[in-house]
């Protein structure tokens, strides 16, 4: 018997929660901006705060699951609690709290769930699939390459590059050049890690994934409320990621949430996001790239389902 399954994702800025009907049919799909990455970059742990914040939403979403019936679950957790003294104990408690297995994920495993999730619902193309995810504190590349799923995790994330590098004001000449620095080293190493992802540059089709790329997406359209069916797979040039990247790093993030589509909660940080997004697509050699709403939560549901 296939039973209603929920699928979490502790990530480094937001948590989200996917609960899928015994017929397959999602029933519901929520995301909540709790930071929960804030300050690891620096101090190696998760601070009591943001572990608050998040423990908050985990027993709103525990309620969530008890009205949809959910008999399975899995949570997952990311970039954030990997870099964390203390993820041990956060993932304790967020099992106790939600009564479903807590994993942590190795960035491996991140793109490999990520990678399932976004492939499901996509029409065939004749060139290989590329998965851009860009989280809070890391960034998956993952494809499929001579049969083989070819994965890499960057230290790359909207949230780590802000804090390290770019900062939540508008840009300087100075911190441009450092954030420009930071992902141009990283991007190198991914690339040297795992050498045949330079077999797709030029030939590949981007797909990307989470809150960067969906936000993108709801600027470039202009939305004022969220609109799966006009974000789920939009095609975003490369001119609209450096247009948007440029923009938003040269305003305060007051300013930025007076644009349509800009998701609160994330005006300090989408400049760092589209900095990264925009180096993976140069180096891939792409000119536009799609976004996918279906990503490591449909990938979590999947394998709980035995799809």
């Amino acid at each position: 018997m296939v039973e209603s399954v929920a699928a979490l994702d502790c990530g480094s800025n937001s948590t989200r929660l996917l609960v899928v009907g015994d017929d397959g049919r999602v029933r519901r799909r929520e995301m909540r901006i709790t930071r929960l990455g804030e300050g690891v970059d620096d101090t190696g742990a998760l601070t009591a705060t943001a572990m608050a914040r998040t423990y908050d939403v985990l027993d709103d979403y525990r309620m969530i699951m008890d009205h949809e019936g959910v008999a399975r679950g899995l949570l997952v957790a990311t970039s954030a609690v990997r870099d964390a003294s203390n993820g041990r104990d956060f993932l304790d408690e967020a099992a106790r709290r939600t009564g479903v297995a807590a994993r942590l994920l190795s960035g491996r495993e991140e793109a490999a769930f990520s990678y399932a999730g976004a492939m499901a619902d996509l029409e065939p193309d004749e060139r290989p699939t590329t998965i851009v995810d860009v989280g809070g504190g890391s960034t998956e590349l993952a494809a499929r390459i001579g049969g083989e799923l070819v994965s890499v995790s960057l230290q790359l994330g909207c949230v780590r590059v802000t804090e390290r590098a770019l900062g939540a004001q508008p840009a300087d000449a100075e911190a441009v050049a450092a954030t420009r620095l930071m992902i141009g080293h990283e991007v190198d190493r991914a690339f040297a890690e795992a050498p045949s992802l330079s077999r797709l540059v030029g030939r590949t089709r981007l797909v990307g994934l989470a809150g960067t790329v969906a936000t993108l997406a709801q600027l470039d359209a202009g939305l004022t409320h969220y609109d799966r069916s006009v974000v789920h797979h939009r095609r975003l040039t490369l001119a609209s990621v450096l247009y948007w990247r440029d923009r938003l790093a040269s305003e305060t993030p007051t300013t930025r949430l007076t644009h349509p589509g800009m998701v609160h909660g994330r005006e300090d940080v989408l400049p760092a996001g589209l900095f990264v997004l925009a180096a993976v697509m140069a180096r891939l050699a792409v000119s536009d790239l799609l976004s996918s709403e279906s990503d490591i939560l449909d990938g979590v549901a999947a394998s709980l389902r035995g799809a």
